[in-house]
């Protein structure tokens, strides 16, 4: 993964933690229902976006070298890994 991209996605996946510790607080208070669910669905669209990104730098390097590679074995195995994340990810 590019430094960039870590930097980013550790940045984002501290507030996500900040939210879930959140989350937890609210239901702890006996917070109205709507408004922790509101809060849950920000942070499953959080973590939806740091998906995307890293799944974006690994087309970019990780598959891009593997079809540049020319090694038929390691495209297969690539292509293989990212139709079974996305899958997973539509379940």
């Amino acid at each position: 993964m590019r430094q960039e991209i870590k930097s980013s996605c550790l940045k984002r996946l501290k507030r996500i933690e900040g939210q879930i510790r959140g989350l937890a607080g609210m239901v702890q208070d006996d917070r109205y229902c709507i408004d922790i669910v509101t809060q849950i669905a920000a942070a499953r669209t959080a973590l939806r976006r740091v998906e995307e990104e890293i799944l974006r730098d690994h087309v970019a390097h990780c598959v891009e070298h593997a079809i540049s590679s020319g090694d038929k074995a390691d495209q297969r195995r690539k292509i293989a890994e990212l139709m079974d994340v996305v899958s997973r990810a539509d379940r």
